[in-house]
C-alpha cells in the first residue's frame, strides 16, 4: 500500500491551470475542483491498485463532478501522479505525457 502521494511537476501545472480556469468562471469552482482532486488523490493513496491500468504500470482515476482524470503509478511507499488531464483535450497529447513517464 503506498502511503506518500507525489505530484509530478507536470501535474502540478495542470491543477494549477485547471483552477485558476475555474475560478474565473465562477467564483469558488476553483476550490470545487481542488477539493474534489484531494478527495480523488485520497483515494488513490488508500487503494492504488484500484483503479484501471491504462498503459504500463499507469493507472487512471476519474476526478468527480469535473471532466478530469488523474493518472498515477504506484510505487512501493507512494502514489506518483503524472498529469491530470481534461477529457476533452485531444488523446494523442496524454499518449505523448505518459510516453515519458
Amino acid at each position: 500500500m503506498a502511503n506518500a502521494l507525489v505530484i509530478s511537476a507536470a501535474a502540478a501545472v495542470d491543477l494549477v491551470s485547471a483552477i485558476n480556469w475555474y475560478e474565473g468562471q465562477e467564483p469558488g469552482l476553483g476550490e470545487a475542483f481542488i477539493r474534489a482532486f484531494r478527495a480523488c488523490a485520497d483515494g488513490i493513496v488508500r487503494h492504488p491498485d484500484l483503479h484501471p491500468v491504462v498503459r504500463g504500470k499507469i493507472r487512471r482515476a476519474l476526478v468527480r463532478r469535473f471532466p478530469y482524470q488523474v493518472f498515477y503509478r504506484a510505487e512501493e511507499s507512494r502514489v506518483v501522479v503524472l498529469t491530470v488531464f481534461h477529457s476533452s483535450l485531444n488523446p494523442t497529447r496524454l499518449q505523448r505525457r505518459l510516453r515519458g513517464s
